[in-house]
């Protein structure tokens, strides 16, 4: 397992256990290992979930993959595990994605050697779509940037300064910019069903 993959494991085991205290502590039941490896390999087209290492809401490798591919939640677990796959906003992302989001986890510049790539089909659970580290705080999000995003791929480009230029709209449709102007700028790429959750920023 290569340093960067563990840091993800250290932040995905991390972050779910505040999660888990959040939720009051205590045993935590979740979800079986068996709904995450479906729900989190799911996250993206079979011909990639189906061959990618998938982590564990606690961090624990559940299945060594392939490809070089991850696949795992980006939301903690809570007490009772997760009531859908959106939920736990699961992602599969290639090599270069993980050393980015590595970066975003350190609060680091990302240094990555090619553009790197995340599916998220299920979805993510609300963020500011300029604001790094916003997951989750709609209440201090001006409500014209939120975007609670349903299927989507994501690309973090190797030289931020290709996406200058390109819009932050996400209201056409279209490709657009999230984090215009940060260290962690990227492409969000709408898919099929992308407005399932905000459906009031669907083009008109």
């Amino acid at each position: 397992m290569n340093n960067l993959f563990k840091s993800l494991v250290v932040f995905v085991f991390t972050t779910n256990i505040m999660g888990m205290h959040a939720h009051g502590g205590g045993h935590m039941k979740g979800n079986s290992a068996d709904w995450e490896i479906e729900t989190y390999t799911t996250a993206a087209p079979d011909f990639i979930g189906d061959f990618a290492t998938v982590v564990s809401a606690s961090g624990e490798v559940l299945r060594e993959g392939t490809n070089g591919w991850t696949c795992l939640p980006f939301i903690p677990m809570p007490k009772m595990g997760y009531k859908s796959a959106n939920e736990a906003a699961p992602a599969c992302a290639d090599a270069n994605a993980v050393a980015w989001a590595d970066a975003y986890i350190n609060k680091t510049k990302p240094e990555i050697e090619n553009d790197g790539w995340i599916w998220m089909i299920h979805g993510d659970t609300g963020v500011d779509n300029f604001r790094p580290y916003s997951e989750g705080d709609k209440e201090n999000t001006a409500p014209e940037d939120w975007i609670y995003s349903g299927s989507h791929l994501m690309l973090m480009p190797k030289d931020p300064a290709s996406l200058e230029g390109v819009s932050t709209d996400f209201t056409t449709g279209a490709p657009y910019v999230m984090m215009e102007g940060t260290p962690f700028v990227h492409l969000m790429i709408p898919l099929e069903g992308y407005y399932k959750y905000q459906p009031e920023s669907a083009p008109k």
